[in-house]
């Protein structure tokens, strides 16, 4: 817009007097109402799609536990007949491993880049905001430093694919983690005492063998206990038949006097055996129950 030429002192103060505008000042007013013209934005390039083609194209998914170190693999193919330089960026540098970070790919090949993520505390909860992005550009010719080749290159003849990463953990781990979240629970209903416990002996672990040889010890007891008892009831009854002849006055050979003293002298291992047997039963049962 051309600026107006500005009015003499004379023509101000007739202007003032009423007789006539100043010379210019119609133009001037003219000049302020019109509305300014701003110079027109040169269009914006339009940035090139990406030539590579990505597998996997839009997540990388780690699978835990992540209590060590967890690689996925990330495979760029080049479907042109150009050379291809690429290189890998992240949001969380510190907490991923990438190899190769940056290389050259020949037309029709494919390269595997491994994402190794490095352990950390797991929290399901919260959501993973790491991102990854391939940024690629058609190599030169005769390309030979990787640096000059990003360093010189042009934005517009950038192109760039966005990833971002998945935490997954396995089905037998959500398992557990929920068994682990409800221990506390079952511990804390299990300390409430229902009625008047009974005393048990701590630290006391069998095995499966050692109770099933008890069991058999057991029951072998309890059997010698049955003979034992029918020989000490036979026993008993020789004894009154001998008082019985010894009270009406009949002889008593020597031979029967031997046999009750040799069954005399037998029943007294049999009842150490049964007192041994009681004592195992008891402590058989303590230990079970």
């Amino acid at each position: 817009v051309d600026v107006p030429q500005c009015p003499s002192e004379a023509e101000e103060r007739e202007w003032r007097k009423g007789k006539k505008p100043p010379r210019g000042s119609n133009k001037r007013h003219q000049a302020a109402k019109s509305p300014s013209v701003t110079a027109p934005t040169p269009p914006t390039m339009a940035r090139l799609e990406q030539v590579l083609i990505l597998d996997p194209p839009v997540e990388l998914k780690f699978k835990g536990p992540f209590t060590d170190v967890v690689t996925t693999n990330l495979k760029l193919k080049n479907p042109a007949d150009k050379k291809v330089c690429f290189k890998v960026k992240t949001t969380a540098p510190r907490r991923y491993c990438v190899r190769p970070n940056s290389g050259i790919i020949d037309p029709g090949t494919t390269v595997t880049v491994s994402v190794m993520l490095q352990p950390f505390d797991y929290d399901p909860n919260e959501k993973s905001k790491h991102k990854f992005m391939v940024q690629t550009v058609y190599a030169p010719p005769g390309v030979g430093d990787m640096e000059a080749v990003w360093k010189d290159a042009k934005p517009e003849d950038l192109m760039d694919s966005k990833l971002r990463c998945v935490f997954e953990l396995p089905v037998d781990n959500e398992k557990s983690n929920d068994l682990e979240a409800s221990k506390p629970a079952a511990i804390t209903n299990a300390s409430k005492p229902e009625g008047p416990a009974m005393p048990k002996s701590a630290s006391v672990s069998l095995d499966d063998t050692e109770v099933r040889k008890l069991m058999e010890e057991c029951k072998r007891l309890q059997v010698e206990l049955v003979k034992m008892t029918d020989e000490n009831r036979q026993l008993r009854d020789d004894g009154l038949r001998l008082r019985k002849a010894a009270q009406s006055g009949n002889p008593v050979s020597s031979t029967s006097h031997v046999s009750l003293r040799e069954n005399g002298s037998n029943a007294l291992p049999s009842l150490l055996v049964v007192i041994a047997a009681i004592f195992i039963g008891f402590f058989l049962g303590k230990f079970i129950l």
